[in-house]
Protein backbone atom coordinates (compact mmCIF):
# COMPACT_ATOMS: atom_id res chain seq x y z
CA UNK A 1 0.00 0.00 0.00
CA UNK A 2 1.24 3.27 -1.23
CA UNK A 3 1.49 5.95 1.76
CA UNK A 4 1.79 9.71 1.04
CA UNK A 5 2.98 12.71 3.69
CA UNK A 6 1.96 15.94 3.23
CA UNK A 7 5.44 17.06 1.99
CA UNK A 8 4.77 14.13 -0.99
CA UNK A 9 1.15 15.35 -1.03
CA UNK A 10 2.67 19.27 -1.96
CA UNK A 11 4.80 18.07 -4.63
CA UNK A 12 2.14 16.01 -6.59
CA UNK A 13 -0.57 18.60 -6.08
CA UNK A 14 0.76 21.05 -8.87
CA UNK A 15 0.20 18.51 -11.51
CA UNK A 16 -3.12 17.68 -10.61
CA UNK A 17 -6.43 18.82 -12.49
CA UNK A 18 -8.67 19.02 -8.83
CA UNK A 19 -11.40 20.63 -10.36
CA UNK A 20 -11.55 18.44 -13.38
CA UNK A 21 -11.25 15.22 -10.80
CA UNK A 22 -14.61 16.57 -8.57
CA UNK A 23 -16.74 17.77 -10.90
CA UNK A 24 -16.12 14.41 -12.96
CA UNK A 25 -17.02 12.33 -9.64
CA UNK A 26 -20.33 14.73 -8.90
CA UNK A 27 -21.04 13.44 -12.52
CA UNK A 28 -20.58 9.52 -11.66
CA UNK A 29 -22.71 10.40 -8.62
CA UNK A 30 -25.24 11.84 -10.29
CA UNK A 31 -25.71 9.08 -12.79
CA UNK A 32 -25.48 6.28 -9.95
CA UNK A 33 -22.02 5.21 -10.34
CA UNK A 34 -21.01 6.08 -7.03
CA UNK A 35 -22.62 6.33 -3.29
CA UNK A 36 -21.99 8.68 -0.91
CA UNK A 37 -22.79 8.00 2.50
CA UNK A 38 -23.61 9.80 5.58
CA UNK A 39 -20.37 11.56 7.54
CA UNK A 40 -20.40 9.53 11.01
CA UNK A 41 -19.39 11.13 13.59
CA UNK A 42 -17.60 8.71 16.80
CA UNK A 43 -17.25 10.80 20.09
CA UNK A 44 -14.67 9.90 22.66
CA UNK A 45 -15.49 9.57 26.36
CA UNK A 46 -15.57 12.57 28.41
CA UNK A 47 -15.42 14.47 25.90
CA UNK A 48 -11.98 14.43 25.17
CA UNK A 49 -12.76 14.87 21.11
CA UNK A 50 -14.35 13.02 18.15
CA UNK A 51 -13.08 11.73 15.14
CA UNK A 52 -15.61 12.44 12.18
CA UNK A 53 -15.53 9.40 9.09
CA UNK A 54 -16.22 10.64 5.53
CA UNK A 55 -16.37 7.45 3.07
CA UNK A 56 -17.72 7.24 -0.16
CA UNK A 57 -17.66 4.22 -2.65
CA UNK A 58 -16.90 5.39 -6.99
CA UNK A 59 -17.79 1.96 -8.07
CA UNK A 60 -16.79 3.24 -11.97
CA UNK A 61 -13.61 4.21 -10.68
CA UNK A 62 -13.26 0.81 -9.36
CA UNK A 63 -12.61 2.39 -5.66
CA UNK A 64 -13.92 2.73 -1.89
CA UNK A 65 -12.33 5.41 0.23
CA UNK A 66 -12.50 6.14 3.96
CA UNK A 67 -11.45 9.87 5.37
CA UNK A 68 -11.31 9.95 9.17
CA UNK A 69 -10.54 13.56 10.43
CA UNK A 70 -9.60 13.39 14.63
CA UNK A 71 -9.89 16.21 17.28
CA UNK A 72 -8.51 15.15 20.06
CA UNK A 73 -8.56 17.60 23.38
CA UNK A 74 -5.26 17.46 25.23
CA UNK A 75 -4.85 18.97 28.47
CA UNK A 76 -3.45 22.42 26.73
CA UNK A 77 -4.81 22.41 23.43
CA UNK A 78 -6.13 19.99 20.65
CA UNK A 79 -4.98 18.06 17.58
CA UNK A 80 -6.55 17.80 14.81
CA UNK A 81 -5.36 15.48 11.71
CA UNK A 82 -6.89 14.35 8.25
CA UNK A 83 -6.34 10.62 6.91
CA UNK A 84 -7.76 9.28 3.65
CA UNK A 85 -7.97 5.53 2.77
CA UNK A 86 -8.55 4.08 -0.63
CA UNK A 87 -9.10 0.47 -1.41
CA UNK A 88 -9.85 -1.25 -4.73
CA UNK A 89 -13.66 -1.93 -5.12
CA UNK A 90 -12.31 -5.30 -7.35
CA UNK A 91 -9.69 -6.73 -4.71
CA UNK A 92 -10.47 -5.09 -1.51
CA UNK A 93 -7.35 -4.51 -1.21
CA UNK A 94 -5.66 -1.47 0.55
CA UNK A 95 -3.98 1.11 -2.21
CA UNK A 96 -3.60 4.31 -0.56
CA UNK A 97 -2.76 6.09 2.98
CA UNK A 98 -2.35 9.90 2.54
CA UNK A 99 -2.76 13.04 5.20
CA UNK A 100 -5.91 14.63 4.04
CA UNK A 101 -5.35 17.81 5.52
CA UNK A 102 -3.84 19.83 2.28
CA UNK A 103 -6.28 17.95 0.02
CA UNK A 104 -9.47 19.05 2.37
CA UNK A 105 -8.76 22.64 1.54
CA UNK A 106 -8.50 21.88 -2.58
CA UNK A 107 -11.35 19.66 -2.69
CA UNK A 108 -13.34 21.95 -0.59
CA UNK A 109 -12.49 25.12 -2.90
CA UNK A 110 -12.37 23.53 -5.98
CA UNK A 111 -16.48 22.03 -5.26
CA UNK A 112 -17.59 25.49 -4.54
CA UNK A 113 -15.81 26.19 -7.87
CA UNK A 114 -18.43 23.47 -9.61
CA UNK A 115 -21.24 25.43 -8.04
CA UNK A 116 -20.06 28.61 -9.72
CA UNK A 117 -19.34 27.01 -12.68
CA UNK A 118 -23.33 25.69 -13.25
CA UNK A 119 -25.26 28.05 -11.03
CA UNK A 120 -23.25 31.40 -11.60
CA UNK A 121 -24.61 34.13 -14.19
CA UNK A 122 -22.38 33.48 -17.91
CA UNK A 123 -22.18 37.17 -17.50
CA UNK A 124 -21.32 37.92 -14.34
CA UNK A 125 -18.65 40.19 -13.71
CA UNK A 126 -17.84 40.94 -10.05
CA UNK A 127 -17.28 38.93 -7.49
CA UNK A 128 -17.03 39.49 -3.62
CA UNK A 129 -15.16 37.08 -0.99
CA UNK A 130 -15.95 37.28 2.72
CA UNK A 131 -13.22 35.63 4.53
CA UNK A 132 -9.05 36.23 4.02
CA UNK A 133 -7.87 32.49 5.33
CA UNK A 134 -6.83 29.61 3.31
CA UNK A 135 -9.71 28.41 2.42
CA UNK A 136 -10.40 32.06 0.98
CA UNK A 137 -7.49 32.09 -0.82
CA UNK A 138 -8.07 28.66 -2.51
CA UNK A 139 -11.55 29.49 -3.32
CA UNK A 140 -9.94 32.33 -5.05
CA UNK A 141 -7.77 30.64 -7.23
CA UNK A 142 -9.97 27.87 -8.49
CA UNK A 143 -13.25 30.34 -9.11
CA UNK A 144 -10.50 33.00 -11.00
CA UNK A 145 -10.98 31.45 -14.51
CA UNK A 146 -14.41 30.60 -14.63
CA UNK A 147 -15.94 33.85 -15.79
CA UNK A 148 -14.26 37.12 -17.02
CA UNK A 149 -14.15 38.58 -13.73
CA UNK A 150 -13.83 42.57 -13.74
CA UNK A 151 -13.43 43.14 -10.00
CA UNK A 152 -12.69 40.53 -7.11
CA UNK A 153 -13.53 42.34 -3.54
CA UNK A 154 -12.16 40.53 -0.24
CA UNK A 155 -13.32 41.77 2.97
CA UNK A 156 -12.80 39.97 6.42
CA UNK A 157 -12.70 40.70 10.06
CA UNK A 158 -9.15 40.81 9.87
CA UNK A 159 -8.59 40.99 6.41
CA UNK A 160 -6.47 44.90 7.33
CA UNK A 161 -4.11 42.59 9.63
CA UNK A 162 -2.65 40.45 6.69
CA UNK A 163 1.18 40.72 6.05
CA UNK A 164 2.15 42.52 2.60
CA UNK A 165 3.69 39.11 1.53
CA UNK A 166 -0.15 37.18 2.16
CA UNK A 167 -2.16 40.26 0.54
CA UNK A 168 0.45 39.87 -2.67
CA UNK A 169 -0.79 36.29 -2.83
CA UNK A 170 -4.25 37.20 -3.02
CA UNK A 171 -3.84 39.78 -6.05
CA UNK A 172 -1.54 37.37 -7.49
CA UNK A 173 -4.63 34.67 -7.41
CA UNK A 174 -7.27 37.34 -8.56
CA UNK A 175 -5.20 38.10 -11.68
CA UNK A 176 -4.66 41.62 -11.13
CA UNK A 177 -8.55 42.74 -10.43
CA UNK A 178 -8.38 41.57 -6.17
CA UNK A 179 -8.67 44.25 -3.92
CA UNK A 180 -9.04 44.23 -0.75
CA UNK A 181 -12.67 46.22 0.59
CA UNK A 182 -12.41 48.18 3.57
CA UNK A 183 -15.98 47.42 4.59
CA UNK A 184 -18.51 44.80 4.45
CA UNK A 185 -20.43 46.56 2.64
CA UNK A 186 -18.26 47.49 -0.22
CA UNK A 187 -17.03 43.99 -0.95
CA UNK A 188 -20.37 43.07 -0.94
CA UNK A 189 -21.91 46.34 -3.60
CA UNK A 190 -23.51 44.94 -6.75
CA UNK A 191 -21.47 41.42 -6.25
CA UNK A 192 -22.78 39.06 -8.83
CA UNK A 193 -21.29 36.01 -6.80
CA UNK A 194 -20.50 35.98 -2.99
CA UNK A 195 -18.19 33.29 -1.82
CA UNK A 196 -18.52 33.08 1.84
CA UNK A 197 -15.32 31.69 3.63
CA UNK A 198 -15.19 32.14 7.08
CA UNK A 199 -14.94 29.76 9.90
CA UNK A 200 -18.17 31.64 11.74
CA UNK A 201 -20.66 29.57 13.42
CA UNK A 202 -23.89 32.28 13.36
CA UNK A 203 -24.94 34.89 9.86
CA UNK A 204 -22.41 36.95 8.83
CA UNK A 205 -24.69 37.62 5.91
CA UNK A 206 -28.62 38.96 6.74
CA UNK A 207 -31.02 40.07 3.52
CA UNK A 208 -30.54 43.41 4.13
CA UNK A 209 -26.92 42.48 2.59
CA UNK A 210 -27.69 41.60 -0.13
CA UNK A 211 -29.18 43.34 -3.51
CA UNK A 212 -30.73 41.71 -7.23
CA UNK A 213 -30.16 37.77 -7.68
CA UNK A 214 -26.48 36.86 -6.73
CA UNK A 215 -24.92 33.38 -6.03
CA UNK A 216 -24.12 33.05 -2.62
CA UNK A 217 -21.49 29.88 -1.73
CA UNK A 218 -21.17 28.52 1.73
CA UNK A 219 -19.46 25.99 3.22
CA UNK A 220 -19.25 27.15 6.86
CA UNK A 221 -17.90 24.73 9.90
CA UNK A 222 -18.11 21.60 11.81
CA UNK A 223 -19.77 23.79 14.57
CA UNK A 224 -23.29 22.62 15.79
CA UNK A 225 -25.49 24.92 13.83
CA UNK A 226 -23.07 26.20 12.11
CA UNK A 227 -24.20 28.60 9.78
CA UNK A 228 -23.52 31.73 7.26
CA UNK A 229 -26.57 32.80 6.15
CA UNK A 230 -29.46 34.18 8.38
CA UNK A 231 -31.37 31.13 8.24
CA UNK A 232 -35.10 32.88 7.47
CA UNK A 233 -33.49 34.00 4.15
CA UNK A 234 -33.64 29.92 2.09
CA UNK A 235 -37.70 31.11 2.10
CA UNK A 236 -37.08 33.44 -0.90
CA UNK A 237 -33.82 31.71 -2.26
CA UNK A 238 -33.36 29.28 -4.96
CA UNK A 239 -31.42 26.65 -3.07
CA UNK A 240 -28.92 24.47 -4.40
CA UNK A 241 -26.46 22.20 -2.44
CA UNK A 242 -23.29 19.58 -2.91
CA UNK A 243 -25.22 16.47 -2.39
CA UNK A 244 -29.15 16.88 -1.64
CA UNK A 245 -29.04 13.09 0.29
CA UNK A 246 -26.73 14.01 2.39
CA UNK A 247 -26.45 17.53 3.19
CA UNK A 248 -30.44 19.14 3.23
CA UNK A 249 -31.18 17.76 6.57
CA UNK A 250 -27.74 18.77 7.76
CA UNK A 251 -26.35 22.24 7.03
CA UNK A 252 -26.93 24.57 10.00
CA UNK A 253 -29.13 27.15 7.99
CA UNK A 254 -30.87 24.26 6.39
CA UNK A 255 -32.19 22.52 10.42
CA UNK A 256 -32.55 25.73 11.53
CA UNK A 257 -35.00 27.09 8.59
CA UNK A 258 -36.69 24.03 8.47
CA UNK A 259 -37.46 23.92 12.34
CA UNK A 260 -38.93 27.53 12.40
CA UNK A 261 -41.49 25.95 9.61
CA UNK A 262 -40.13 29.02 6.90
CA UNK A 263 -38.63 26.48 4.94
CA UNK A 264 -37.96 22.62 4.23
CA UNK A 265 -35.43 20.22 2.78
CA UNK A 266 -37.43 19.15 -0.41
CA UNK A 267 -37.50 23.29 -1.36
CA UNK A 268 -33.64 22.19 -2.59
CA UNK A 269 -33.69 22.39 -6.60
CA UNK A 270 -30.83 20.55 -6.66
CA UNK A 271 -27.47 19.04 -6.34
CA UNK A 272 -24.26 18.99 -8.08
CA UNK A 273 -24.53 15.35 -9.55
CA UNK A 274 -27.91 16.35 -10.85
CA UNK A 275 -26.38 20.19 -12.19
CA UNK A 276 -23.38 18.01 -14.08
CA UNK A 277 -25.73 15.68 -15.52
CA UNK A 278 -28.24 18.82 -16.88
CA UNK A 279 -30.89 16.72 -14.63
CA UNK A 280 -32.24 19.82 -12.76
CA UNK A 281 -33.62 23.03 -13.50
CA UNK A 282 -31.10 25.89 -13.18
CA UNK A 283 -31.55 28.99 -11.55
CA UNK A 284 -33.95 31.53 -13.09
CA UNK A 285 -32.43 34.56 -12.18
CA UNK A 286 -35.38 36.18 -10.38
CA UNK A 287 -33.90 35.31 -6.76
CA UNK A 288 -31.09 34.72 -5.31
CA UNK A 289 -29.29 31.86 -5.80
CA UNK A 290 -27.94 29.58 -2.54
CA UNK A 291 -25.26 27.25 -2.59
CA UNK A 292 -24.32 24.90 0.47
CA UNK A 293 -21.24 22.59 0.90
CA UNK A 294 -20.88 20.49 3.98
CA UNK A 295 -18.24 18.57 2.42
CA UNK A 296 -18.48 14.97 1.02
CA UNK A 297 -16.37 11.10 1.52
CA UNK A 298 -16.10 11.11 -2.26
CA UNK A 299 -14.84 14.33 -2.83
CA UNK A 300 -11.42 13.24 -0.43
CA UNK A 301 -11.94 9.58 -2.36
CA UNK A 302 -11.80 11.38 -6.17
CA UNK A 303 -8.91 13.63 -5.22
CA UNK A 304 -6.60 11.81 -3.53
CA UNK A 305 -7.65 8.86 -6.34
CA UNK A 306 -6.00 11.61 -8.45
CA UNK A 307 -3.09 12.15 -6.51
CA UNK A 308 -2.49 8.31 -6.24
CA UNK A 309 -2.51 8.26 -10.09
CA UNK A 310 -0.22 11.12 -10.67
CA UNK A 311 2.52 9.83 -7.84
CA UNK A 312 1.95 6.25 -9.65
CA UNK A 313 3.24 7.95 -12.90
Amino acid sequence: MLTLSQDDVLKILPKVDVFTTVEAMFGALGRGEAVQPKQVQTLFPGNKGDYINYSGVWMSAGVYGLKTSPFIVHDKGYTVTAWTLLMSTETGEPMLLVDSSRLTLERTAATTAVAVKYLSKKEAKKLAVIGSGAQALAHIRYVSGLRNWESIKVWSLNSSELTAEKQEEFKRAGNGVLEFAPTKEIALEEADVILLCTSAASAVIKACDIKGSPLITSISTNAPGAHEIDPAMLANMEVYCDCTATTATVAGEMKLAAQSGCWNPEMVKGDLGALVNGSCPVPTGDKPVFFRSIGQGLEDVAVALAVMKEFQK
